[in-house]
């Protein structure tokens, strides 16, 4: 099998197993707890994106890339682990532009996704991949994908609630310090 078919199907299944997930424990699980937490489970997976920034020691490594590609990449998935750790700041504040800055984060990284994506693509990054940036590519983006999904999920069905919220502290931060908590 040549490692691009290997990673190919990998992805598939990585993106396969992720919506499995999303469905019989992350989708239950967050329709239990306040908007604000649900979405920031999902916020804290983007604040690894960091992580991309690995692309330059894995192109001394045989990751064969173009310098100015890398720099897109790796520089993208900085800006948005940078909008979900505000998203996140935002989120344990209540603060009135939280809706706004998550939907920011939302097309920030759809669209980074993509053009990292194409770049891959036309790069033939996968041909190439090998350690950390092969489980990159093939696990950590379709779950980056799939919270990314969630995020959405819940920014358009529990609106009300965020922008609603008169008090920034989750429910489990409520109930502390209460007589008989």
């Amino acid at each position: 099998m040549t490692p691009t078919a290997a990673s190919l199907i990998a992805t598939v299944l990585t993106f396969v197993l992720v919506a499995l997930f999303a469905l019989w424990y992350a989708v239950p699980w967050m329709r239990q707890r306040p908007a604000a937490t649900a979405i920031a489970v999902c916020l804290w997976v983007h604040a690894f994106r960091i992580v991309a920034l690995q692309i330059f020691s894995a192109r001394r490594f045989g990751f064969e890339i173009p310098l100015a590609a890398a720099h897109q990449i790796a520089w993208g998935d900085v800006v948005g682990a940078g909008l979900a750790v505000l998203g996140l700041i935002l989120l344990r504040r209540g603060a009135v532009a939280t809706v706004l800055v998550l939907w920011l984060f939302v097309i920030e990284t759809a669209l980074d996704l993509v053009y990292g994506s194409l770049l891959g693509v036309r790069y033939h990054a996968i041909a190439t991949a090998h350690d950390l940036t092969w489980v990159i590519l093939n696990f950590y983006v379709p779950v980056l994908w799939g919270s990314l999904a969630l995020v959405v999920w819940q920014l358009t069905t529990r609106r009300t609630e965020l922008v609603g919220r008169a008090n920034p502290r989750t429910a489990a931060e409520q109930t502390v310090g209460r007589p008989g908590a």
